[in-house]
């Protein structure tokens, strides 16, 4: 038995415009945000992809586009479950500044590592380790059982915590996973085996 996970990033948000850090501070999405959501909703529409469970983190942006998409793919009256475990990477000192200016004010090297290190956090804040030493077991505990019996399970999220899952899901080095884009708005889509391991990733 093989069940459907979709790993949805969110729209762009009004600081991904800006070029701000932004972790857990709670901008919402732009317009093209707004449309990048919409888009992706009628692609999964379009493909018939009806999930049985809907899980977002506690952002607005990561939820505005999971009702956008709900509101496209013309589902209404579902339970959605949102969990800080899914949240974006906290820039902790980073947050709300500008990445030129943040690079001014500690240097370019120092920016780059904290950016696209795997373990170094920036002050206060979370490396992507620390990202997914919240994230992985909140999805092994609460997602993965589901998909491996077989359900569809969409889950709208964010750059860093999608990360964490599709290094696990695909088993991916940490000089993999930082090298791995993903796109505002782009759906990742695998099928796992009753196991919880890749059986394929599909491409929409």
């Amino acid at each position: 038995m093989t069940g459907t996970l979709i790993l949805v990033r969110h729209g762009q948000s009004e600081w991904n415009l800006k070029n701000l850090f932004t972790g857990w501070r709670n901008p919402d999405l732009t317009e093209k945000g707004i449309e990048e959501a919409r888009e992706t909703g009628r692609v999964l529409a379009a493909k018939s992809i009806v999930p049985d469970l809907y899980y977002t983190s506690s952002l607005k942006r990561a939820q505005h586009t999971l009702d956008l998409m709900l509101e496209e793919m013309d589902i209404a009256n579902v339970t959605i479950v949102r969990n800080t475990a899914l949240n974006e990477r906290d820039y902790g000192d980073l947050a709300g500044l500008n990445k030129d200016d943040a690079r001014k004010k500690w240097g370019d090297e120092q920016v780059h590592i904290w950016r696209r290190s795997f373990d170094v956090p920036p002050p206060g804040g979370e490396s992507l380790k620390d990202t997914a030493a919240r994230t992985l077991p909140y999805y092994e505990s609460e997602i993965q059982p589901k998909v491996a019996a077989g359900q569809t399970i969409l889950v709208a999220a964010h750059g860093n915590s999608l990360r964490a899952l599709v290094m696990a899901i695909e088993g991916l080095t940490p000089e993999e996973i930082l090298k791995r884009e993903i796109g505002t708005g782009q759906p990742t889509v695998y099928k796992l085996k009753a196991d919880g391991s890749l059986d394929q990733r599909i491409e929409l």
